[in-house]
């Protein structure tokens, strides 16, 4: 199994990370440094807490009452591989990832696990609070399959 960087899990506490109360697993490393980025702390992948993708796996399948989940950063693309293992092993929960690459860049075998994706960098001259999901107006946050 392939080890997994983890900045810090908000339990069952989001209301603003996609669609319901969600569960945001905060992942480590990022390749972006978007100017006015809220978790700079997330972009040195060594700083994290380094986890089995199976103990990740067991900790939200234990914990996550609901089964929403959102994976945010950082940047969760820099982990891509290990999120092609983790994905497929969460195929019952309600998954939002977020990321600021474009929808052409996320490899269809994550994309396929997901329900939800925000895409685009966040630009801090496009901030916005009132569109949902998003901190940006170039951004955009997408249903990909039914929940």
């Amino acid at each position: 199994m392939k080890s997994i960087f983890v900045n810090s899990i908000r339990w069952n506490r989001s209301l603003v990370d996609g669609p319901g109360v969600r569960t945001v697993v905060f992942l480590q490393g990022c390749d972006l440094h978007c100017e006015g980025c809220q978790n700079p702390s997330t972009w040195e992948i060594g700083a994290g807490t380094e986890m089995s993708v199976e103990e990740l796996t067991d900790t939200l399948q234990s914990n996550v009452l609901n089964k929403k989940i959102t994976i945010s950063g950082g940047e969760p693309l820099v982990q891509k591989d290990a999120l092609l293992e983790l994905l497929p092993l969460l195929d019952e929960f309600d998954i939002a990832l977020y990321t600021g690459h474009s929808l052409e860049e996320v490899p269809q075998g994550i994309l396929e696990h997901l329900t939800y994706i925000k895409t685009g960098r966040f630009q801090a001259d496009k901030k916005t609070t009132t569109i949902p999901f998003v901190g940006s107006t170039n951004q955009e946050f997408r249903r990909l399959r039914k929940a």
